[in-house]
């Protein structure tokens, strides 16, 4: 194919248009910047949204797929392989989890979990314990199952009827989960921080206040750490920043570094729902998505790098406030970790977007969490001049829209 033709006009003339991608088209990438057809540089503050936690092409993933994609691709769950098992161990050890299943997405990993406390749940107390409570503005996936747990009404329209049996209860306020919950539910569904809904962390003692209530009504309680997990707010996982752990958690984007794998973590007792033929995935745990996610791990298991990203959350929440301080255009700036969002003041509602696309034009890609606020979510190793160099681009943009 002629590569002249390969542009964003094509994508709208072979592509479902259930996407609007940028203008450009990137080609190649190392680190933390990216380059599109015509040689343009880009700080990449996206990060595959919160997905390429070692950057672009880093050494020991490219290493790792190419030393694996000599040896064995994909075998199916016929049969078991050691890269697969490699990684349930490394997870094993390093959390709260005592089982591990592998999928290829966060949405997949999800379904799993949903379906698990609810079989969990059939087999334990009886059909009539099948109830989740889940949070308005939470996401958890595109199947008909995690859009209909996700608190979005948007992401539900013209997809009913839906499963039921979910309830949504008020991110962060206890009592209306209190006025939920009963001995028929069978799980608690919650993100540490919801990515989706606009970078909200859980408020002090809320997480804390949901584990109480899911043992007092013996439900289970599930995290959804697919955007929160794996060092991302600095810890390996979200709820190690609480005194709790969850009995299920679900974790996917960093997990493989821009390679596709989903995983789900829950203890032995709860495993035992899923049962020979309850549940599966062709390509879940596949030896070369494991081999990737174990060079991940291993890459970010070092004291430095996890140190290294609270200096880069202070260095992004320092630079932003300054910025803020100029043009006062954000009413929060808020996160944990390398997630991060800045919600615009009243003036600017409803325009993320457009400071987006003119970050874009600056030369620093970021994201929006809804309408309203700006999100990044880039590597965990982006280096502090990246860090300056995207920020003062991004301030370029904020001029060119607000003025100087």
């Amino acid at each position: 194919m002629d590569t002249k033709l390969v542009n964003r006009k094509l994508f709208d003339e072979v592509m479902v248009p259930n996407y609007n991608p940028q203008d450009i088209i990137p080609v190649t990438g190392k680190g933390s910047k990216l380059w599109d057809q015509q040689g343009n540089e880009f700080i990449d503050f996206a990060g595959g949204i919160a997905v390429n936690a070692l950057g672009h092409c880093h050494p020991h993933m490219t290493k790792a797929i190419q030393q694996q994609s000599e040896k064995l691709w994909h075998l199916s769950n016929v049969y078991t392989n050691e890269p697969a098992l490699t990684l349930a161990q490394q997870l094993i050890q390093n959390t709260f989890a005592e089982k591990v299943f592998f999928c290829n997405s966060g949405s997949e990993a999800n379904e799993a979990a949903f379906k698990l406390a609810r079989k969990y749940s059939f087999d334990n107390f009886g059909p009539q314990k099948h109830e989740i409570i889940s949070f308005n503005k939470s996401f958890h996936g595109r199947t008909l199952f995690t859009v209909t747990v996700g608190g979005q009404e948007k992401y539900r329209e013209g997809f009913k009827p839906t499963p039921a049996g979910v309830n949504y209860a008020t991110y962060n306020d206890l009592e209306s989960v209190k006025k939920l919950i009963s001995n028929n539910t069978c799980a608690v569904v919650v993100e540490p921080i919801q990515g989706e809904g606009g970078v909200i962390p859980a408020a002090e003692g809320f997480l804390e206040g949901l584990r109480k209530l899911c043992d007092k009504h013996q439900a289970l309680l599930v995290f959804d750490e697919v955007q929160s997990g794996v060092y991302r707010t600095g810890k390996m996982y979200a709820y190690m920043h609480t005194s709790i752990a969850p009995d299920i958690l679900t974790s996917a984007k960093a997990l493989g570094g821009g390679f596709p794998i989903g995983a789900m973590l829950t203890s032995s007792k709860i495993a035992k729902s899923f049962g020979f033929g309850t549940h599966g995935s062709t390509y879940g745990g596949n030896p070369l998505a494991c081999a990737v996610s174990n060079s991940v791990l291993d890459t970010l298991n070092n004291k430095e790098i996890i140190n290294n990203i609270a200096n880069k959350h202070n260095l992004f929440i320092n630079k932003l406030k300054e910025i803020n301080k100029k043009y006062n255009i954000f009413n929060d700036i808020r996160g944990q970790g390398l997630l991060i969002g800045c919600e615009l003041i009243e003036k600017y509602q409803g325009k993320a977007k457009s400071f987006v696309n003119a970050a874009k034009d600056q030369g620093v890609l970021l994201l929006v969490a809804g309408p309203n606020v700006l999100r990044f979510t880039p590597s965990l190793i982006i280096p502090d001049e990246d860090i300056i160099k995207g920020l003062t681009k991004l301030e370029q943009a904020i001029t060119s829209i607000v003025g100087a």
